[in-house]
């Protein structure tokens, strides 16, 4: 079976019914990398603090793989941009599901190296885990495409969920096993992953980049939304990327400051949990908020929403599972206004022909930017205390209100 288009000589278009094939089979691969993505999330810093005996490197397992992330967005994005999402996308989940067994690997021989090595090849399966929204957007109708990059984007909240509150049975499963009961949700995102990879290997045809090129969507559509839709490349960019720097550094210092503080790896577990709904759930209603409304409000709303997120991390007693749990929940809304309404503006603003290569590079300067945020996160802790991190998270995400603000006034 090829990934060729069909002949539209002789009747209708068959992109609305490609489309839905497309989304469902990305909502289905979306569920599962959910699961391997989160599970990462929940214990990567825990596992570093156990093994380093220190939080100052706390944060430097996010570091690694969204750095890792950013390496294979850009592999991920050359692979679509030459041979189609369904290549591009199932590469990046493999290559997660191999990280995932390396971390295993290193936890049992309790080699530190081998770990940061692991988690680094990790963080290919969340490059592919979000640009698999891109993937959403190439057969949508221009006034729907926020829509059906939260379609798919809100797959990921069932996996996401899952994920984080199987950190404790995993876990003792892993001890059955012989491996460290940290690295047991490893065991899980390994197999989400490659499961993942496996379905769109199989079943992500037609190619969506593909068909929509074939059908020529770029001149019968493009070459009128790119000069009346969307404020263009750079503020939706910058939208992304601050909201990735500020959701990731306090993210992965809330298990961290949370196990300092008394609570299990059940505790954390939810609170992750939580978050990780918040970044994924609302995704429909943001779609149509952006559809509606444009992504300009809509980004301004997330420094907004993640202001709020810094301030209530930063006042919440550190015994009281409910307020960070609230904190976690502004911090992934705060996150999804941005991704969703950012998504829409690059899309928005890059031709067809070149699309997947340029997504592929925002998504490097996306993946950096959370390296960032997680590297430094665990020294700030370390040297100010968590408090201090979230508070400046808060106020470091209002910096994109004055750059959408000057792009929409010039427009």
């Amino acid at each position: 079976m090829t990934d060729t288009a069909p002949d539209t000589t002789a009747g209708s278009s068959p992109r609305p019914e490609a489309q839905r094939r497309v989304l469902i089979v990305l909502v289905s691969g979306q569920v599962l990398s959910g699961a391997g993505l989160a599970a990462g999330i929940t214990v990567g810093a825990l596992l570093a603090q156990d093994m380093l005996g220190s939080t100052d490197l706390a944060g430097l397992p996010s570091a690694l793989f969204t750095a890792g992330s950013a390496l294979a967005a850009v592999a991920i994005g050359r692979i679509s941009q030459a041979r189609g999402r369904r290549p591009g996308l199932a590469a990046g989940y493999l290559t997660g599901a191999v990280g995932s067994a390396g971390v295993i690997a290193a936890a049992v021989a309790d080699s530190a190296v081998l770990l940061f090595i692991a988690l680094f090849v990790y963080g290919a399966g969340t490059a592919a885990n979000l640009q698999a929204r891109y993937a959403g957007a190439d057969l949508a109708a221009a006034t729907h495409r926020a829509r059906a990059v939260s379609t798919v984007l809100v797959a990921t909240t069932l996996g996401g969920v899952v994920g984080p509150n199987l950190a404790a049975p995993t876990g003792d499963l892993a001890t059955t096993l012989g491996i460290p009961a940290l690295a047991g949700p490893f065991l899980l995102s390994g197999t989400a992953y490659a499961l993942a990879a496996l379905v769109l290997a199989v079943w992500l045809r037609p190619d969506p980049l593909l068909l929509a090129r074939s059908l020529d969507l770029r001149q019968r559509t493009e070459t009128t939304e790119v000069t009346t839709r969307g404020p263009g490349l750079m503020p939706g960019a910058l939208t992304m990327i601050l909201t990735q720097l500020v959701m990731v550094a306090v993210m992965t210092m809330t298990p961290v400051h949370m196990h300092d503080h008394g609570h299990g790896t059940a505790a954390s577990g939810l609170v992750i949990a939580v978050h990780v709904g918040a970044m994924y759930l609302p995704s429909p209603l943001t779609g149509w908020l952006v559809d509606r409304y444009g992504p300009t409000l809509i980004a301004a709303a997330s420094g907004l929403t993640l202001l709020g997120a810094g301030i209530t991390a930063a006042v919440a007693p550190a015994d009281s599972v409910a307020l960070l749990a609230v904190a976690l929940a502004l911090l992934g809304l705060g996150w999804n206004l941005g991704l969703v309404s950012g998504t829409a503006m690059i899309t928005d603003a890059v031709p067809l022909a070149t699309r997947a290569s340029t997504q592929g590079m925002v998504d490097v300067s996306i993946a950096i930017a959370g390296a960032t945020g997680g590297l430094a996160s665990g020294l700030v802790v370390s040297a100010a205390g968590y408090p201090l991190l979230a508070l400046t998270g808060g106020i470091l995400a209002l910096a994109v209100l004055p750059a959408i603000a000057a792009t929409a006034s010039s427009r």
